[in-house]
This record gives C-alpha cells, sequence and structure tokens, in this order.
C-alpha cells in the first residue's frame, strides 16, 4: 500500500489525483490539504478516511471541524497545517498540487522529511528551483513532475543521458487565442479567455494558457527540472495536444510521448514510477488521426513567453517578480478590475522596476512576491485611472 499526502486536493489537479486513488486500490490517502471549499473537503474526507486535514485558515477549519465530528480526522490550518501535512510520518509522496507560491515551504519540508515529490506546484521551481534542486539531492529525494509536458519529457529522458540532449521541444496547444491578432485581443473578456480548446482546468491556468505566460513558467521550471538552459527549451505549438512534448538528442533522433489530454496519465505515472498502471481512460486512436501540425509561437502576440526567457535567463529574484505580477494581473482580470492585454504589461512594467537579488533565499523570494503584489495594486489603479 503507497501512501499519499495532497496538497490542494479541491482544486483540478487534487481531485483528479484522488480519481486516480479510487482507481487503484493499492494507494492510500494519509492527509489532504486544501483552502477554502469546506464542502467538498468534508466529502473527500468522508470518502479517504485521511487521519490528517489542512484548510487555508482557522474559520474553514473550524467549519469542517464541525462537519467531520464523527470522523477520525485531525484539522488544521494554515501555514502551520500545509507544513504538518507535507511531513506527515506516515506518508511516502506529497502530491503538490497547491496554487502559487505557497508550495515553497511545504514542499522544503516534505524533501526535508524525505518525502518524493509529485510536483504540479511549478511555481516553487520558478521561484525557488536554486534551492529545492540541491536540496531534494541532497536528501535523496525524487522531484516526479504532473505536468503534461513535465511528465512527457520525464518519460522521454528515462533512460537517457541528460548530457547528450540538444534541445527540449516543449508543446503548446495556443489556447483560445492562436492565430489571433493584439487589435482583437484588446477585446477578449474572461469569458472568452476561459474557453480552452482542448483542456479542462481550472480558471487561473486556463487565463495563463491564454497568455501563454502558462507556457513561459513551464519553460522555467523545464530549466531546473531536467538541468538544461533557457535556449535549449523551445516553444511548439501543437493544436491537437497529441503530443506532450518531444526531447531532441545530439545525433539527431527526437523522441516524442503521445495520448489524449488527460491529467490522470501523468498523476498515475508520477505516483508509480518507475512502473505503469492499466489505462485510466480514452487511448489514443491513430486511425481517427487526420493531422498533426506545428508552429511557432508569434512573439508579438504571446509577448508574455518572451518576458519569460528573460526573466529565466537572468535568474535570481525576476522568475518570482514574473510569476508574483502574473498571479496579481490574472486575479485583476478575473475580477473585472483590468483589461486583458493588461495582464502582460503589468509583469513588463513589474520586472523593470524590481531591485534584483542574484541568490535570494526564501525570505527574500516572499518578500519579493509580498513587494511584486504592491507595485501591481498601484499600477492596478493607474490603469484604472487612464482608462477613465
Amino acid at each position: 500500500m503507497k501512501k499519499i499526502a495532497i496538497l490542494g486536493s479541491t482544486g483540478s489537479i487534487g481531485t483528479q489525483a484522488l480519481e486516480v486513488v479510487e482507481q487503484n486500490k493499492d494507494l492510500q490517502v494519509t492527509a489532504l490539504a486544501a483552502g477554502g471549499n469546506v464542502r467538498l473537503m468534508e466529502q473527500q474526507v468522508r470518502k479517504f478516511r485521511p487521519a490528517l486535514a489542512c484548510m487555508g485558515d482557522e474559520e474553514k477549519a473550524q467549519e469542517l471541524r464541525a462537519l467531520t465530528a464523527d470522523l477520525d480526522v485531525r484539522v488544521t490550518a494554515g501555514m502551520e497545517g500545509l507544513l504538518e501535512v507535507a511531513a506527515q510520518p506516515q506518508s511516502e509522496i506529497l502530491v503538490t498540487a497547491i496554487l502559487g507560491m505557497v508550495g515553497i515551504l511545504p514542499t522544503i519540508a516534505a524533501i526535508e522529511a524525505g518525502k518524493d515529490i509529485a510536483l504540479a506546484n511549478k511555481e516553487t521551481l520558478v521561484t525557488a528551483g536554486h534551492l529545492i534542486m540541491p536540496l531534494a539531492e541532497e536528501r535523496g529525494v525524487r522531484i516526479l513532475p504532473v505536468d503534461s509536458e513535465h511528465s512527457a519529457i520525464f518519460q522521454c529522458l528515462n533512460g537517457e543521458d541528460v548530457r547528450a540532449v540538444r534541445k527540449i521541444l516543449l508543446t503548446a496547444s495556443g489556447g483560445p487565442f492562436r492565430g489571433w491578432s493584439r487589435e482583437q485581443l484588446a477585446t477578449v473578456q474572461v469569458e472568452d479567455a476561459l474557453k480552452h480548446p482542448n483542456w479542462s482546468m481550472g480558471r487561473k491556468i486556463t487565463i495563463d494558457s491564454s497568455t501563454m505566460v502558462n507556457k513561459g513558467l513551464e519553460v522555467m521550471e523545464a530549466k531546473w527540472l531536467f538541468g538544461v538552459g533557457m535556449d535549449q527549451v523551445q516553444v511548439v505549438v501543437q493544436p491537437q495536444s497529441v503530443i506532450h512534448s518531444m526531447v531532441e538528442f545530439e545525433d539527431g533522433a527526437v523522441m516524442a510521448q503521445l495520448g489524449v489530454p488527460d491529467m490522470k496519465l501523468p498523476i498515475q505515472y508520477a505516483l508509480y514510477y518507475p512502473q505503469r498502471r492499466g489505462s485510466l481512460g480514452e487511448r489514443l486512436d491513430f486511425t481517427k488521426i487526420r493531422s498533426i501540425s506545428f508552429e511557432e509561437p508569434d512573439p508579438e502576440v504571446f509577448r508574455g513567453l518572451a518576458l519569460a526567457y528573460e526573466a529565466g535567463r537572468r535568474g535570481g529574484s525576476l522568475p518570482t517578480v514574473y510569476n508574483a505580477a502574473n498571479e496579481y494581473a490574472v486575479a485583476a482580470f478575473l475580477g473585472r478590475r483590468i483589461p486583458y492585454l493588461a495582464i502582460v504589461e503589468m509583469i513588463e512594467r513589474a520586472m523593470e522596476k524590481h531591485r534584483f537579488v542574484e541568490h535570494p533565499r526564501v525570505e527574500e523570494i516572499l518578500a519579493a512576491e509580498r513587494e511584486t503584489h504592491e507595485f501591481c495594486e498601484c499600477f492596478a489603479r493607474s490603469l484604472h485611472g487612464r482608462e477613465s
């Protein structure tokens, strides 16, 4: 019986991870953590019977305690609770499906406790990869990617020498605005940006996909996961979402991982690595695929991708600013406080104003996040004044 803990159990990846648990009888959930969805967390606690559950704040934790008073579960709250879930002695692997930089400290705690990490929280490596990867190596902990693209690369590299890698080809669907002009993007509303053509994801990551900022974050994540330079990672638009990513080797060979767009496959692969288990759903039928096409992303339309390369090349605290500004901007757009094109504009302005730190410690990373959010709040107000 393999025992797992999940951070972000009520989100898109977390709920799909629990579906994988349901379909595999040799997985046991020992701890769950979520933000504010108390009712769904109650259902999960009743179904999976973890010994420990954590909510985002004490008020939500009190609600959950009242709803699960008949169960043998201890309920905690906040960062203290997240750290307890991460380092829980019973678990063997931690699924980090929580959103944002709040995942950094729990991931470090889990690594220090010797847990393998099934990583779906890309912000952890984007902002603190220089701390996370050496610590994982020191503690003998495996970082197992859950993002479909990074899982694909991980599978292509299985048994290969990473020194023989010439290039990583990170695929993107192109999102709902592939082929659009900047003029067309100026009219985009929240409902438009939430219509992803291929994947069913949470609201924040769906917006990130539409701007291709998500792909920029994935390029920076790939740099740390696979020990390559930023310029060894090339983004290729593959609209059918059949090829999840590819690796080109020095001899010219290219290996690709293909499959239906279903996140349960990479989740299951991470939980059971190096074993493979039976299919969880639909399989790829090559007799029905009429074409697989490739395009280069438009650097003018998807300016956020170019900014990610700039942040990743320079490193230090700049990836934190890129990520934090995007987090703020996406929330502001979803709240209809700023227009769509202001998302990337906000990232660019925050990067320009930032006081760079070359080798940030955790506290400096978190300080950069706070400072960036403060800058973005001022910038959002200035946008409002500009429009009025």
